[in-house]
């Protein structure tokens, strides 16, 4: 699953706004009005997924990561699911729609946060299953409730509604299609928000390409530089260093260095997470000595300082403990030497 900003998981309980009954909306037209009057951001910002869906792409492309559902090809294990059928892929998903959250978050980067906070929107079930999960209840146990796409239309306005700056959606790869079919609908009845891809990294350029004009802000992480580590602590995800590495360059292809606009808010751009472990599993400095070299100096990079042994990371020696200050100071060290410009850095 995508790492959690706040370091804490999920907001909670009663902050969360994910109920069936709660979210239904009529879709009446003062409804659209309203939710379309309280985007609270630049009123002169025009979402990419907009200018798609008026060139008639939109939905296309929602449909044409429907059919890769069929003999699932969505994420790097390629697991050839029937998902469609009902058949559960390697992340624990079938066609059907699973969503466990959906509320504004006010623990994530400060340029998605604003004062109405991030709208956040938790898919469950994740491809990479991380051993060390904070959200392993959700990505990897299946928490949450089904849900329609014309629902998750629905969430998309009521967090608008809300005051949110964005809609951040959390480990989507899985339910890609979903996301754009749910897009295209809520987009009629008011949909303005710059659209937040929250990822673990591991993505195909195929399902990328498909999301050029769709994405507003790609946010992902870039969990580890050596392969090795990536097998053990990813369920086998030895290709993530290589995969992770040309997705980023795809992503900033399309976006951009993501860089806030004059009232303090991101809308476009590229933000790259990397979440500092103990014992120098993640080869931390090799990932910044990479961003370095291949993206732009300035391009944006959380150093996140959260680590702490969940799920099954006790199991696991090298990362059985929380991180240091002193190893995550030695972290902030190699991002400066290597030369990067645009550092979140975490007290």
């Amino acid at each position: 699953m995508a790492a959690s900003a706040c370091g804490a998981g999920l907001c909670p309980p009663g902050a969360a706004c994910s109920s069936g009954s709660a979210l239904r909306a009529s879709g009446s037209a003062g409804q659209t009005r309203r939710a379309a009057s309280r985007a609270a951001i630049d009123s002169a910002f025009v979402p990419s997924y907009a200018t798609l869906a008026s060139q008639g792409g939109l939905k296309a492309r929602g449909n044409a990561l429907w059919e890769m559902m069929r003999e699932c090809r969505l994420c790097p294990r390629e697991c050839g699911a029937k998902r469609l059928d009902g058949q559960r892929g390697s992340c624990g998903a079938s066609s059907r729609l699973v969503i466990s959250a959906c509320h504004p978050h006010f623990g994530e980067e400060r340029p998605l946060v604003g004062r109405g906070g991030s709208g956040t929107i938790f898919f469950t079930h994740c491809s990479l299953r991380c051993v060390f999960c904070i959200n392993w209840e959700i990505s990897q146990s299946g928490l949450g409730d089904a849900q329609t796409v014309d629902t998750l239309a629905d969430m998309m306005l009521h967090l608008q509604s809300r005051g949110c700056h964005n809609i951040n959606i959390v480990t989507p790869t899985h339910y890609s299609a979903h996301l754009l079919l749910a897009l295209d609908r809520a987009l009629p009845r008011g949909l303005r928000l710059p659209l937040v891809y929250n990822t673990h990294g591991w993505e195909r350029l195929e399902i990328l390409k498909l999301l050029d004009g769709v994405v507003d802000i790609y946010m992902p992480d870039f969990k580890y530089a050596d392969g090795r580590a990536a097998a053990e602590y990813s369920s086998g995800a030895s290709t993530y260093p290589e995969i992770t590495s040309a997705a980023l360059l795809e992503m900033n292809r399309q976006v951009g260095v993501a860089k806030p606009a004059a009232d303090g808010l991101l809308y476009r751009g590229l933000l790259i997470r990397h979440l500092v472990m103990p014992n120098r599993v993640a080869g931390t400095q090799q990932v910044f000595e990479w961003i370095a070299a291949n993206l732009p100096r300035d391009t944006y990079v959380n150093v996140m300082s959260q680590y702490r042994p969940m799920h099954r990371a006790r199991e696991y020696l090298a990362i059985a403990r929380p991180l240091t200050r002193a190893e995550y100071a030695e972290a902030v060290g190699w991002a400066r030497t290597a030369g990067l410009t645009n550092l979140d850095i975490q007290g």
